[in-house]
């Protein structure tokens, strides 16, 4: 009998030993979520100021959680943007660049990511939704294995948009396949010299389109829509742009039930609301902006279906979810939507000047919230902050020795993002079609020699922020970045310069 009572009391012991060692295990590694939308402007959800649509649950999310309000991409464009997001180090280093949707993967495949980093602490990582950082050597066969790719830069599963919605191939790529290719249907892909047999051209014919466009999406035409690029092929794999949310949705909440029982990351990278803007019949209407703003309300349900996801599965409590964007919004960007977000009161970037392509502050300054219950106590946070950070931030949570050269520019603000210091970056470099430097309140844009608008922007209505002399705001004060403070402080400019001269020289 005792015998029998000391064994029940041991066996008890250990149990909860095992449930006490589980619990700290899970706090250590609770999971991470990145959703990462495209093209959302800072004044483009509610929190934030938003008029014309409604982003009830992101809106729950900063309510709940953090809401950052000089929190910044690395760069004003999407691939750069991805690709410093992935590597901590700033895309100039690599000549980053808007890939086409035939170009080679962009990451150098010895080097650490931040995916390959949280393997390493024990994290499954997967990746759904937009990639645009580039697939294969420069030679891909889309009818086989596409290598290298996700899998060779740290990703144990993905579920791809090869490069974006207005380039071909308009088709998904599971773990590196395409998903649902019949063999006897192979793909072609080809840019610049016209296919053979290919799918009809919007040049051409333009009476088979659903949205009249530029010059520059005038090529392969796949379920009514005109894009950049050729192709041939891949009937049964084709996309239809109206259900890709839900197929996205799908994939994303079918890699959480499969890693639930170990921690996990999360790439989730949004389509919406980038060109073409194609909201499902769901949400036509949604707002009062147009097919932009009802694409902003079909992005903030598709949130809400994840976040939905983690609480059904009891993962809500230890899961950080960071809602943000790869770059400033843009209007009527390649097709001819009629996005009309100027003609009422809402601002897609805020009180901020600039937009998608331009270092003004509207380029980078994105929508930003972090949401983790069992750890974030919610709040407003002003500190400045780059997504180039998020690589040592997380290499701190999880106890990961960064190595030599590794993640070069990435900086470990893991109590800033957590909201437990407003302290953060001292200087932060912005990316645009030149460079901007941010210290404090204090913004300097360097001068471009030729500060010529390139045809292609000044088409989009986008004031890059080129100049040939140089740019000094106090963006406290002067948030529109109107007046320029240069003449009046050249020891700020000269300390900007230096500093910033010494980040680009230390390649």
């Amino acid at each position: 009998m005792v015998k029998n009572l000391i064994h029940i009391i041991i066996l008890s012991f250990l149990a909860m030993s095992s449930a006490t060692l589980y619990s700290q295990t899970s706090a250590d590694k609770p999971n991470i979520v990145l959703i990462y939308i495209d093209d959302l402007g800072y004044g483009d959800i509610g929190v934030n100021g938003a008029i014309g649509v409604k982003t009830p649950n992101i809106d729950k999310l900063a309510e709940n959680g953090i809401n950052f309000t000089d929190a910044h991409s690395a760069a004003a464009t999407c691939t750069p943007s991805r690709y410093s997001l992935l590597t901590g180090s700033y895309a100039f280093r690599k000549e980053a660049e808007i890939l086409e949707g035939d170009a080679p993967l962009l990451i150098d495949t010895t080097i650490r990511t931040l995916p390959g980093m949280l393997k390493d602490a024990g994290y499954k990582t997967g990746v759904v939704g937009k990639w645009h950082l580039g697939l294969g050597n420069g030679n891909v066969d889309w009818n086989t294995r596409v290598s290298p790719g996700p899998a060779e830069v740290g990703f144990d599963y993905s579920f791809l948009i090869p490069a974006t919605g207005d380039r071909v191939p308009t088709v998904f790529l599971e773990n590196q396949y395409v998903a649902n290719l019949d063999p006897k249907d192979p793909i072609t892909v080809r840019y610049g010299k016209a296919i053979e047999g290919g799918y009809p051209t919007g040049r051409e014919h333009p009476e088979l389109l659903k949205q009249y466009t530029d010059n520059y999406h005038l090529s392969a035409i796949t379920n009514g829509i005109s894009r950049i690029g050729n192709m041939k092929g891949g009937t049964d794999a084709l996309w239809v742009d109206e259900e890709i949310p839900f197929v996205l949705n799908d994939k994303a909440t079918a890699f959480i039930e499969d890693n639930k029982e170990q921690p996990f990351f999360l790439f989730y990278s949004f389509h919406d609301i980038h060109q073409p803007r194609v909201a499902n019949v769901k949400f036509i209407e949604s707002s009062t902006m147009g097919p932009r703003g009802d694409v902003i309300a079909q992005m903030d349900w598709s949130v809400g279906a994840i976040v939905d996801k983690l609480e059904k599965s009891g993962l809500l409590n230890n899961t950080i979810i960071i809602f943000t964007s790869d770059n400033g919004p843009i209007l009527d960007d390649g097709y001819v939507d009629y996005a009309r977000e100027l003609v009422g009161e809402h601002k897609p970037g805020g009180a901020y000047k600039g937009s998608k392509y331009s270092v003004f502050e509207a380029g980078t300054r994105m929508p930003t919230i972090l949401h983790w219950p069992a750890k974030v106590k919610p709040g407003t946070s002003n500190a400045l902050l780059s997504q180039v950070d998020l690589y040592a931030s997380f290499a701190a949570l999880t106890h990961q020795k960064l190595k030599k050269n590794e993640a070069p520019d990435s900086e470990n603000h893991w109590n800033a993002w957590i909201g437990k210091s407003s302290k953060a970056r001292t200087f932060m470099l912005e990316e645009g079609y030149t460079y901007a430097l941010r210290k404090g309140d204090f913004k300097y844009i360097q001068p471009k020699k030729d500060a010529t608008i390139p045809q292609w922007i000044r088409l989009k209505y986008v004031d890059p922020g080129f100049s040939t002399v140089p740019q000094l705001y106090n963006l406290k004060l002067d948030p529109g970045e109107t007046k320029n403070l240069s003449e009046a402080h050249p020891e700020i400019v000269k300390e900007m310069e230096n500093r910033l001269s010494k980040i680009l020289k230390n390649k």
